[in-house]
């Protein structure tokens, strides 16, 4: 018996009914409506928000490649199995293969380095050391125009740990940006009206965060001429994260008493978790929703959202994706780690339909937004991590030069740099650069 309950029934309001004292099964009416229906949430018609932008979309551990890369290559290649779920939108992405991060190990450091293209060790005396992110780059740009200059999303919040980032973004320091995972307080953040009472004590909180700051900074220059040279370099980085800190909270400052955009949360699956296998699904699905409405408020026009943590990350239907990517070969475990491949590419699909449904200007929003998709790992034929051929596709962007339709192949023991397709991002955002990380150029066949 299925009922159609807007508030779910508990297992104590039955049993209060009945008179008993029984432990009851789990019923489909005692399931939230968040957890038993996909969602119903359906672009807007129009945009008015005519602006370049960037959505940086990662997977961990890794895909399939053999049922990921296609057999050949141009614009008349042939799909291959994974991205039959593509087929629709085949004219507006170009898949990527052949290209790595020549400077990268591998490892479970794919996301700490999939927009940073950096050598973690390449700092004497340090086990780690990252550099800045491309969406930061292009951040930089355009987040003086928007209320947040960037939006960082993940299945875990705050940074992680090193080696197993749970943020794309890293800061010219080199310095991770925390990341949000809840879709009720992303949507509170964005588009929740604050009362007088909510401003004046953001206001005291900045204040104080600002006063905290300006003291570390006093203390730090006073302790700066007696370290050491590689103390020094060390504190010069963390100085300049203190900084960077220092400029988003006198941003914020600027926008407290700027409204808010209006925007009704009625499908918004908002209570969906990203740790709950079956809850994976919905979790991807609203925070992609509530990035499509950051864009079309201009709320923001970069996003860099980590579907999973490295060894980490649910299939459609709960599958361990991170056991799965070490297959060894094994046709069933390749099988199932396919299956998630077609799941991960069907959200985006369904990303790219909402952008498409959306007219703005002379075209849709996808013409002026570019999606980066992919994963910082190779999982290969048997299984490994490695930092080459790494399973990517670039979406969108049309109206800003980018050409689709094609499979751009490259040799993969060669394996150009990831950031040549960094630096053709930015630069078709309007950033001023000849080179980002270990960029040559930008790549060839995209624009």
């Amino acid at each position: 018996m299925n009922l159609n309950l807007k508030t779910p029934l508990s297992r104590r309001h039955v049993l209060c009914g009945l008179g008993v004292s029984l432990s009851l099964p789990l019923l489909d009416a005692m399931i939230p409506a968040a957890l038993s229906a996909p969602s119903r949430f359906k672009p807007l018609a129009k945009s008015a928000s005519v602006q370049p932008r960037a959505i940086f979309c990662y997977i961990p551990n890794g895909v399939n490649i053999a049922e990921w890369v296609p057999k050949d290559t141009g614009r008349n290649y042939t799909l291959s199995k994974s991205f039959s779920v593509m087929k629709e939108h085949r004219d507006d992405f170009t898949l990527l293969s052949g290209l790595g991060h020549p400077k990268c190990t591998g490892g479970h450091s794919g996301a700490d380095t999939w927009l940073t293209g950096a050598d973690l060790k390449a700092v004497p005396g340090s086990d780690y050391s990252n550099t800045v992110s491309i969406d930061q780059v292009i951040a930089e740009k355009h987040g003086k125009d928007t209320r947040f200059t960037s939006l960082q999303l993940a299945d875990g919040s705050g940074t992680g740990s090193a080696g197993h980032s749970h943020t794309l973004s890293f800061g010219r320091s080199g310095t991770p940006m925390p990341a949000e995972n809840s879709p009720q307080r992303l949507f509170n953040r964005l588009f929740v009206p604050e009362s007088a009472n909510d401003r004046a004590a953001t206001l005291k909180r900045y204040a104080e965060k600002k006063s905290i700051l300006d003291s570390i900074l006093g203390d730090a220059k006073k302790l700066h001429d007696r370290l050491g040279k590689a103390d020094q370099i060390k504190l010069d980085e963390y100085l300049g994260s203190v900084r960077e800190t220092e400029q988003r909270v006198r941003r914020l400052e600027e926008w407290v008493d700027v409204p808010k955009p209006r925007v009704d949360s009625g499908f918004l699956q908002l209570t969906s978790q990203p740790g709950n296998g079956h809850d994976r699904p919905m979790w991807i699905d609203v925070m992609l929703e509530i990035s499509y409405l950051a864009f079309l408020t201009d709320t923001t026009r970069v996003i860099a959202y980590e579907w999973s943590r490295e060894a980490g990350g649910f299939g459609g239907g709960g599958e361990n994706h991170h056991q799965l990517s070490h297959h060894g070969g094994d046709e069933g475990m390749l099988a199932g780690l396919a299956k998630i491949d077609r799941f991960h590419l069907s959200r985006i699909a369904r990303f790219m339909t909402f952008l498409k449904s959306t007219s703005e200007a002379d075209g849709n929003m996808l013409d002026r937004t570019m999606i980066l998709f992919g994963s910082g790992m190779n999982s290969g034929e048997g299984g490994g991590h490695s930092p080459k051929n790494l399973p990517l596709i670039l979406a969108g962007g049309k109206k800003l030069g980018l050409k689709h339709g094609q499979h751009l192949a490259h040799d993969e023991k060669s394996h150009p740099p990831l950031a040549n397709v960094h630096l053709t991002m930015a630069q078709a955002m309007g950033v001023e650069t000849d080179s980002f990380s270990d960029s040559k150029s930008t790549l060839t066949g995209l624009m």
